[in-house]
């Protein structure tokens, strides 16, 4: 397992609502097999853990 620190991006909106963003290590996108052309994850939180988990969703043809 791999342990970074990263600093979450806000950004307001036009309409002037936050988002948040996340840059996530090449790396890590590498070795999950996400390219520009197959980027689909799945984002679960858990409230009373305060986590998030991300997972690769399986494309069916």
């Amino acid at each position: 397992m791999e342990v970074r620190k990263l600093k979450i991006i806000f950004n307001k909106s036009g309409d002037g609502y936050l988002s948040g963003k996340l840059s996530i290590p090449m790396n890590w996108l590498k070795d999950m097999n996400l390219t520009p052309e197959d980027r689909d994850v799945e984002v679960i939180y858990n409230q009373e853990t305060k986590s998030f988990t991300v997972q690769k969703l399986n494309k069916s043809i």
